[in-house]
């Protein structure tokens, strides 16, 4: 067993962004590294039971919206109910965090991706246009030219797909999900669980 919190998360995921900087709090608190793995859920869904939302009845859909203006009040967080910019197509964003992971810079990862997250959720900026995922990055400090190259190169793709397909072995079915020590904990709402696991 690793000592260490492994992220799966989706830049889309309004749950992954309501979770994101409050698992960073968390992890520093008690000094665990968090390895980030932005998941393709339409690789997870089929296979784990899920559906996409435009599939979903129209009661959970109303739900849902009903839990996310209750969330984003309770926790006092920036968020679009219903953001311009979504779903948006995160793949190359997401290749850009898993870019930045594999060359070793997992903070750095997981920061953009908190970054892209926010963009979504709460600036309203489109996350599958190159100017605004080079913007972002460069705010970041980071090269963004060649982490667009790295993802053009479709390597990364390739490895959130193959990830992708080892997580469900892991338990994953949902964003996000957290998994420390094998023990997975689904949703940002799971996070105090994960606190008495990490205590």
């Amino acid at each position: 067993m690793s000592d260490h919190i492994d992220y799966y998360c989706s830049l889309n995921s309004p749950w992954s962004y309501l979770g994101h900087d409050r698992l960073a709090a968390l992890a520093a608190r008690h000094d665990k590294q968090v390895v980030i793995w932005p998941t393709d859920y339409s690789i997870v869904f089929p296979v784990t039971g899920g559906l996409p939302l435009p599939k979903r009845a129209p009661a959970r859909q109303a739900y849902r919206l009903v839990e996310l203006r209750r969330w984003r009040d309770h926790l006092g967080i920036a968020l679009e109910i219903q953001p311009a910019h979504w779903p948006v197509d995160e793949v190359t964003a997401a290749s850009m965090v898993i870019a930045l992971r594999e060359m070793g810079h997992g903070d750095a990862a997981f920061a953009l991706a908190g970054d892209f997250m926010r963009a979504v959720w709460a600036e309203q900026r489109d996350i599958a246009n190159r100017d605004t995922m080079a913007e972002i990055a460069a705010a970041r400090g980071l090269d963004a030219q060649a982490l667009l190259a790295e993802a053009d190169s479709g390597r990364p793709a390739a490895l959130r797909a193959e990830r992708s397909r080892a997580a469900i072995e892991r338990g994953v079915f949902g964003a996000p999900t957290y998994v420390y020590r094998d023990e997975p904990f689904w949703g940002q709402d799971r996070l105090d669980f994960l606190a008495r696991a990490l205590a």
